[in-house]
């Protein structure tokens, strides 16, 4: 045996002890608590044999509390680059049988590097978290670590997609960058994700809480809308993550994959002109409306179980990706609120930056009335609602189906905040609001002088109906393009879309605008 036979030897030796892990018992206990290790998300995430590992050799260089002693195989993180459905990601995946797959220097740095690298490739970046935090040892070289990571998270914002998952814990400043990134994956039961943890709370507070409770997966996808999706295991999330990535362009100057999904363009959906109730008073899911026109009835609902009156989701039309944002009839009759303005907000700026075409369908009464809403700010927060529509430059089609009045018919992406194309169904009412307030307002001294103030009011009721609760009007002044059978709502959508897909418009040269927060 030659030199570089040994050479060669010595290289799969040392490769072969990193593939270890944390070890045999280290990898066991993750096995235990129903997770992936490292390296088998990574197996799964990307196609088989095409991911090729960065700095699998890179060691930490703490020597501080006999840390010189102490090895870490990658440092507690497995970095590199593969093909997810043929098309290139990076990747990082935290080791957790890796010293708690703990962050210092070193490791910071490999994240950084593959960062760094996604951007300049303008390919996507996929981060697995799973880490007991900044590794105490290293002091401020730790922190340092961090804040190199949120820096860049910030620099590829907009530029190329960032998804983060959560598949384990995530405390103190590991949960910034995930919340810095476009989408976020937990896994029930042994993701979780909070600034400060149960023992701090209660030594601090004396409230007691558990982990699940304060930061699990359930609480960040229903409460604090940190999460997009509640996944039920770390298989579950990676094939979830996989099909969020098959909608999106691998960075901003890229238009989104076109698919084959084999549906006739012109096929119409009998169904969609029943859809509406006869009484203006009764909900429906809007979900329904939203499989009648897309691509075979298929799309992904991120945020599916926060703002629950508020649906976004990615879709096709015609193979096109598209983003949906949509009242759901269902919860809270649709009304818009805090949550479902930041909600939607958040999925207008993404599909913005990565030149996804949007659909608006509106079916909403007002904002949601209240006190607690008002001094939570719902002004500032709706307002972001008319900032985000009126900024975004991409193709924007609106459909009415039902009420759309007041400031929320502004807020559902009007014509006078941008939208391309606008289309009503029969069954819209566009108008100031609903026709009894109106007549109240209106005919106030009438009805409350007439003999029979009951049949005076339902008759004002009724004028203010014909004339207002129908598309007609908007229509007849240019607001709304076209009012279509809802049977064939599929086929002038994807024609609308088909026409616009080449649409250029650019806004006033500026540094960034103040959005309101």
């Amino acid at each position: 045996m030659g030199v570089v036979d040994d050479k060669i030897k010595d290289l799969k030796s040392r490769e072969a002890k990193i593939l270890e892990m944390g070890g045999e018992k280290a990898v066991a206990k993750q096995h235990e608590k129903n997770k992936l290790t490292a390296r088998e998300r990574l197996d799964l995430l990307f196609d088989e044999g095409t991911f090729r590992e960065i700095d699998m050799f890179v060691n930490h260089r703490c020597v501080n509390f006999g840390m010189q002693k102490v090895d870490i195989p990658s440092d507690g993180v497995v970095t590199g680059h593969g093909l997810v459905d043929g098309r290139p990601v990076f990747a990082f995946s935290q080791d957790f049988t890796a010293r708690a797959g703990s962050l210092g220097e070193m490791h910071s740095k490999k994240i950084c590097k593959v960062m760094d690298l996604a951007l300049k490739a303008g390919v996507p970046f996929v981060g697995i978290n799973d880490s007991g935090g900044a590794r105490i040892q290293e002091g401020v070289d730790a922190l340092s670590g961090y804040g190199q990571i949120f820096f860049r998270n910030s620099a590829a914002s907009g530029v190329i997609p960032q998804i983060s998952a959560i598949m384990g814990p995530t405390a103190g400043g590991a949960v910034y960058s995930p919340a810095m990134t476009d989408w976020v994956f937990m896994v029930k039961g042994s993701s979780y994700m909070f600034i400060t943890g149960p023992e701090v709370i209660k030594a601090v507070t004396g409230e007691e809480i558990t982990f699940e409770d304060l930061g699990g997966a359930k609480t960040h996808n229903e409460k604090s809308g940190v999460a997009h999706f509640a996944c039920d295991s770390d298989q579950d999330a990676i094939v979830r993550i996989k099909r969020l990535l098959s909608y999106l362009p691998s960075n901003n100057m890229e238009d989104p994959p076109i698919v084959d999904t084999h549906d006739d363009p012109r096929r119409s959906d009998a169904a969609l002109n029943s859809i509406i109730p006869d009484n203006p008073n009764k909900s429906y899911d809007m979900k329904d409306i939203i499989r009648g026109i897309v691509d075979n009835g298929e799309f992904f609902e991120p945020h599916q179980y926060f703002a629950r009156n508020m649906v976004v989701c990615f879709a096709r039309l015609n193979g096109r990706s598209v983003g949906i944002i949509a009242n759901q009839p269902k919860v809270l009759a649709g009304c818009l609120d805090i949550n479902a303005s930041d909600k939607a907000t958040r999925f207008i700026r993404f599909c913005d930056a990565f030149n996804i075409p949007m659909l608006t369908i509106a079916d909403v009464p007002g904002y949601l009335p209240g006190s607690q809403q008002e001094w939570g700010g719902i002004i500032r927060h709706g307002a972001k609602l008319l900032w985000c529509y009126s900024e975004a430059t991409v193709p924007k089609l609106l459909l009415v189906t039902r009420k759309d009045y007041g400031g929320s018919y502004l807020a559902m992406c009007s014509k006078d905040l941008g939208a391309d194309m606008a289309f009503a169904w029969p069954t819209a009412e566009i108008a100031v609001m609903g026709a009894a307030g109106a007549a109240n307002i209106i005919h106030r001294k009438e009805i409350s002088q007439a003999e029979d103030s009951a049949a005076t009011r339902q008759e004002k009721i009724q004028e203010y109906e014909e004339l207002f609760s129908n598309p007609y009007q908007a229509a007849n002044r240019g607001y709304i393009d076209a009012v279509i059978d809802p049977s064939e709502t599929r086929a002038r959508l994807i024609d609308a879309l088909e026409v616009l897909c080449t649409k250029r418009e650019t806004r006033p040269p500026k540094k960034h605008g103040n959005i309101p927060m």
